[in-house]
């Protein structure tokens, strides 16, 4: 698992070396590539994603409970295909390693084999589109994945791993610039839709609907810094299972060079039902060429 991990950081810093500071576009990638733009024909865009949740608290208990903590990876390749640039190709895949038993959070890196506080392993993958539905539009685009789960047992030994169900996904982008041009509201609507047999995954037959608002400044056109608030909701449609969340949080974006993206992201579970209430730590690179 290391050597998967090490073998994404070399392939992302690879790409900044040939990138020189005076190359830098005038308007950079952090602001013209959200996840609203799609790709031209034959450019790449590859993301490594980390997000670290770890919790002591939960709606299902009150108190202090020992700490659980949840470590996801994701890499995320697109590539454009189409000659009017309205067409993308990708594909999703999610590495994960938790730990439970009031671990210390940073154990989720040691993807250790003890099966009666810790699991990890590659989870699941998804073929993906990513295409503009409204051609007058351009700023708004709708990505569609199919999730394949592969994992045998969603939890063993009371060590949850992942769900084992597939999800039929859809997450739908808009961005605005403000006239200043310092400003720049993104917005998404996260639409999953869990399936498979009832008795293998808590999640299936249940739809999570996920809105989320986030607010950027641009103190140069290489940095940012943002606010953001999300909201989900599982709604039961022949599970027996509901849940939902809130979350606030914030970030920076920096671009190092001309292909590569440096982000970071803090988010706190403040309310929710049937939830964890913990904390996500976030780190990603992004390659764009």
């Amino acid at each position: 698992m290391n050597r998967i991990i090490t073998f994404f950081v070399a392939l992302l810093v690879s790409y900044s070396v040939f990138s020189q500071e005076n190359d830098m576009q005038k308007t950079s990638n952090i602001k013209t590539y959200t996840p609203s733009k799609l790709l031209n024909k034959g450019q790449w865009d590859i993301k490594w994603f980390n997000n670290l949740y770890t919790q002591t608290k939960s709606t299902f208990s009150s108190g202090n409970e020992e700490r659980q903590t949840f470590f996801t990876s994701s890499i995320d390749v697109f590539t454009g295909v189409s000659d009017n640039n309205s067409f993308n190709l990708g594909l999703l895949i999610e590495i994960r390693s938790n730990v439970i038993g009031g671990r210390d959070a940073l154990d989720v890196f040691n993807f250790d084999g003890d099966a009666n506080t810790a699991r990890s392993g590659i989870t699941s993958f998804a073929p993906a589109i990513k295409f503009n539905p409204i051609k007058s539009a351009s700023n708004f685009t709708v990505q569609t994945a199919f999730h394949i789960p592969l994992v045998d047992n969603e939890t063993e030994n009371g060590v949850f791993l992942d769900q084992k169900g597939f999800t039929f996904q859809n997450r739908f982008f808009y961005d605005y610039n403000f006239p200043s041009d310092n400003w720049q509201l993104f917005t998404e609507l996260n639409t999953e839709y869990h399936f498979g047999k009832k008795a293998n995954s808590f999640a299936n037959n249940s739809l999570s609907l996920t809105p989320g608002l986030f607010l950027s400044y641009f103190p140069s056109q290489k940095f940012t810094i943002l606010a953001l608030v999300q909201h989900s909701q599982r709604i039961d449609t022949g599970n027996d299972f509901s849940q939902d969340f809130t979350a606030v949080g914030g970030g920076a974006k920096y671009q190092l060079s001309k292909t590569l993206n440096l982000e970071t992201l803090y988010t706190n579970f403040i309310r929710g039902n049937n939830t964890g209430l913990g904390q996500t730590f976030n780190i990603g690179l992004r390659v764009l060429f």
